[in-house]
């Protein structure tokens, strides 16, 4: 929502200085921004401790990542429907989660980092990231 209105506020400006036609495209691009960032585009986060839980449960990965990374978008879009099956974590959101990222990856806060049966694999391939969903829990 926020990126929606900034890119309001950038074109309402764009057309009080009477360049109309330039305020179409700043537009769009905020538009753009908030869909990818968007709960339509990642399933709504969870946080870490219950990831884990429900990991633990079904046997589904758990996904840490975090808004604007576009690795993060390329397998949450390459998965399409069945990212749904993913427990998504937001690092940004759960202080934990980062932590948990950071200790996976050498101090460095890289995601995707994908939790399969307790192990972690940093950005891996999406196809990868398919076949671990479809193995029985």
């Amino acid at each position: 929502m926020l990126l929606v209105l900034c890119g309001s506020v950038l074109a309402a400006g764009l057309i009080a200085s009477e360049t109309p036609g330039t305020a179409a495209v700043p537009s769009l691009v905020f538009v753009l921004l908030a869909v990818v960032n968007s709960p339509l585009i990642f399933p709504r986060s969870i946080d870490a401790l219950e990831a884990q839980r429900r990991s633990a449960v079904d046997g589904q990965p758990v996904v840490f990542w975090r808004p604007g990374c576009t690795y993060c978008m390329r397998l949450r879009i390459r998965l399409g429907r069945r990212a749904r099956q993913v427990h998504w974590v937001d690092i940004w959101r759960d202080p934990a989660a980062a932590a948990a990222v950071r200790a996976a990856n050498g101090g460095n806060e890289t995601v995707p980092t994908v939790i399969v049966a307790g192990r972690p694999h940093t950005n891996p391939d999406p196809a990868w990231v398919r076949e671990q969903l479809s193995r029985p829990a």
